[in-house]
């Protein structure tokens, strides 16, 4: 290579005399062992490896041996798209590699300096060195060693593929390389996209250097190291095949790895693989684990994870965070003993009217059990409360007791090893499947992002795209509030509060104060299921979260602290204080005594799509477009677990009665069941074939209900094995959106008992009652709507 040696004035033998020829042309073999001295003193050692073997190509005849050049215009072209803009660090001043020159020419001497020696180094030994086709030639060998490895392998090798396709795709547009990357891109990212639609899709929009150098993920590929686990004996086969090319080489794929081609194929992968991926070797056997285990916690895990006790250490597996966690108590909440001593006496009382056993009416039936391995909180560890009892908390607890008594018990176990083809198996279904009540909302073109159930089950509320919440009575009852023009003198008993209801009603109310879409409502616990609720919460686009009497029909206080959209806010099970998710990529604590925040939980890096309350009040789970879900501690504000497992934002969470178990769900399609106390995930559910919007645990704990954008709801056997799918997916709708799209994609795993499809309503709420009776909601999408 003599791209910067001119060629010769003449040709003319008799034109210069030997000894001058001798003198201005230098020996060819002295001038490589320069160049090769001047590449290991800079350190450039791609460059020099490609530079030695190129000359050891060159043929004997000196005279067929012409040396590689770069033409200067096709030199400045290439490397002009690394010139950064003086003015605005980070962007690029030549952004279009085929206006370079004569961009160049309208600029200025002095200018024109200053722009070569902001020449960015990154690549550009690169891009003189590597052929563009060295990628996708590298990345098809990947594949088809993969696909052709052992059965026992490709779930743990399958993963290193997305983080390689990232990085070349990446490496082609900083490289100026467009229509490479393209046609890289359309080739293999069909392959990857069920598992990653979401981000290959945030690449597709990269088309420029300065579209790289700006990008918030883009970076991140880029500084930080991509985790990915894989057992001893697969590790070693990945070395083998990057070193040698050997080992599992798919059928038909000819001599690829090993010609010239291919080395520099595994070269370029081998690059990646040093610089930007971080292996987590395991001795656990690759036969031994689930395939859905080599997912989980990969990906760019070390800014998702908090440091470990202001350390700046990096943290790359979320078991490590975890585990210094220490232990937490997932118990149930004690009760307080005059609270507990009123309501055995209620209920004494209670079973000698109804002539029934004092035994039937034991407040223990309505407290849950402490498992095995679970701690237990006290009464000091709890939120501060009020400290004297009302008779709506007797009522409550007793009414708790009463549902206990009358509750439907779902048991998913009856139906392992049954066919449900056979005569009996609707009765057993019968006894694991529960009741479903659906409200759909028709004739609602703008939209209902969310609606939610009273648990004495007699309110429904609907939060709506034009600002407004509507309620409905769903026992017919007329929907009545105080009127406007009492005294507060006037009021002496509950006769003299009845009168100044408003005479006339009706059975649906509409809730005006937002001045944004209202994204989620919730009402208040506090009466449980023995009265109807005398609160509800809304949260809205406009920022605010809002309070609204259900006495009054009318807003009483806007919270006012998120910067951005609220998307998501619930109570607390015991009342006084609730939770708010928000665009600002925070969760906040409030009370309903107070208008500032008392605890912000901030360490998402993305929005903060939803939360939900520990059923003992001590700890805030929160899920995150940064495709996590991590657990507060209430009090403290400190984040104590993280759940790594998602391919896309998490939109939903479910945490079980019993305390024990966290379900995650969103965009990937999957739902995610983990082990709170551990932080591991148990396993992985897939069915739906679009975003998951609800879900919700039965009250044993032992059956799940999913909802969402796909018109189904879908329930799944907690206690279940799942794992593999057995099955493809045939209940699904054939009209629904995305099922032709992922109908060779999606299959259900074993641990989905039942689908239960409506016509054209996706499910945006999932509830079930005390007594186990399933309430969902949904709107109505007609086929004209577009």
């Amino acid at each position: 290579m003599s791209g910067n040696t001119p060629p010769t004035a003449s040709h003319s033998p008799s034109a210069t005399s030997p000894s001058q020829t001798q003198e201005n042309a230098p020996n060819g073999a002295d001038v490589d062992r320069l160049v090769l001295q001047y590449l290991r003193a800079k350190g450039h050692n791609v460059a020099e490896k490609a530079f030695l073997s190129e000359i050891e190509g060159f043929s004997s005849d000196a005279q067929s041996a012409r040396p590689e050049t770069i033409n200067a215009e096709e030199l400045v072209k290439t490397l002009a798209v690394f010139t950064q803009d003086p003015s605005r660090l980070g962007d690029n001043a030549l952004k279009d590699s085929s206006t370079v020159l004569s961009e160049l020419s309208a600029i200025n001497p002095p200018a024109l300096q200053t722009l070569i020696s902001n020449i960015s180094s990154v690549g550009s030994e690169e891009i003189l060195t590597e052929n563009p086709s060295d990628k996708p030639e590298g990345f098809r060998e990947l594949v088809a060693w993969v696909e052709g490895s052992l059965d026992m392998y490709r779930p743990e090798f399958r993963p290193i593929l997305f983080p390689i396709f990232c990085h070349f795709y990446l490496d082609l547009i900083q490289a100026g390389r467009k229509d490479a990357a393209l046609q890289f891109f359309a080739t293999f990212s069909p392959q990857l996209e069920a598992a990653h639609s979401a981000t290959l899709h945030h690449l597709s929009t990269l088309l420029l250097p300065a579209h790289v150098q700006n990008d918030e993920l883009a970076q991140r590929f880029r500084d930080e190291k991509y985790f990915i686990r894989i057992s001893r004996s697969g590790f070693g086969l990945l070395l083998g095949w990057l070193t040698e090319g050997i080992g599992g080489e798919a059928m038909g794929a000819g001599h690829g790895f090993y010609g010239e081609k291919g080395k520099r194929g595994r070269v370029a992968v081998m690059q990646v693989v040093n610089n930007h991926l971080r292996f987590d070797v395991t001795s656990s056997n690759s036969a031994s684990l689930p395939p859905h285990t080599w997912e989980e916690s990969t990906g760019l895990t070390s800014s998702l994870i908090p440091h470990v006790n202001g350390t700046r250490s990096k943290i790359y597996n979320p078991q490590a965070f975890n585990l210094s966690k220490g232990e937490l108590k997932l118990g149930p909440a004690p009760i307080p003993e005059e609270l507990r001593a009123e309501t055995e006496r209620v209920a004494r009382e209670k079973a000698v009217l109804e002539g029934v056993p004092s035994t039937q009416y034991d407040i223990s039936l309505a407290r849950p059990q402490i498992l095995p391995g679970m701690v237990a909180p006290t009464e000091s560890d709890m939120l501060p409360l009020p400290p004297n009892f009302k008779s709506v908390d007797i009522e409550r607890e007793f009414s708790a007791i009463r549902d206990a008594r009358k509750r439907i018990r779902l048991d998913p176990t009856t139906l392992h090893g049954v066919d449900l083809t056979s005569p009996q198996a609707s009765s057993i279904r019968a006894r694991a499947l529960p009741s479903i009540c659906a409200y759909t909302l028709h004739d609602v073109p703008e939209g209902a992002p969310c609606c939610t159930f009273s648990q004495d089950n007699s309110l429904m509320a609907a939060g709506f795209s034009e600002s407004y919440i509507r309620l409905w009575n769903l026992k017919g009852e007329k929907l009545r509030g105080m009127r406007s023009d009492f005294s507060a003198t006037s009021i002496r008993d509950s006769a003299s509060l009845r009168k100044i209801k408003e005479k006339k009603g009706s059975s649906t109310r509409k809730l005006i104060g937002h001045s944004g879409p209202v994204y989620s409502v919730d009402f208040d616990p506090l009466s449980g299921s023995a009265a109807p609720p005398k609160y509800l919460l809304s949260a809205s686009a406009d920022g605010t979260s809002r309070l609204w009497s259900m006495d009054t029909m009318t807003n009483i206080v806007a919270f006012r602290g998120h910067e951005n959209p609220v998307w998501d806010v619930k109570w607390s099970p015991l009342g006084t204080y609730f939770a708010t998710a928000s665009r600002d990529r925070t969760a906040r604590l409030w009370s309903t005594d107070r208008t500032d925040c008392l605890r912000i939980y901030a360490g998402h890096l993305g929005d903060v799509d939803c939360v939900r309350f520990h059923p003992n009040s001590l700890y805030l789970a929160t899920g995150s477009s940064d495709w996590t879900a991590r657990l507060w501690d209430v009090q403290r504000g400190l984040c104590v677990r993280v759940f790594l497992g998602h391919q896309g934002p998490v939109s939903t969470l479910a945490i079980s009665p019993d305390g024990r178990y966290l379900a995650s769900a969103g965009e990937d399609l999957a739902i995610n069941l983990w082990d709170i106390g551990s932080g591991k995930r148990i396993k992985k559910m897939t069915g739906h074939t679009a975003s998951i919007y609800s879900l919700a645990f039965s009250a044993e704990s032992s059956l799940l209900l999913s909802g969402g954008a796909d018109w189904t709801l879908r329930c799944w056997d907690v206690k279940g094995a799942g794992g593999t799918p057995n099955k493809r997916d045939t209940s699904t709708d054939s009209n629904s959106p995305a099922s032709h799209k992922f109908e060779e994609t999606i299959e259900s795993t074993s641990d989905m008992i039942s689908t239960f499809p409506t016509k054209r309503t996706p499910i945006i709420n999932v509830q079930f009652t005390p007594r186990n009776l399933c309430l969902v909601g949904g709107i109505y999408q007609s086929p004209d709507t577009r």
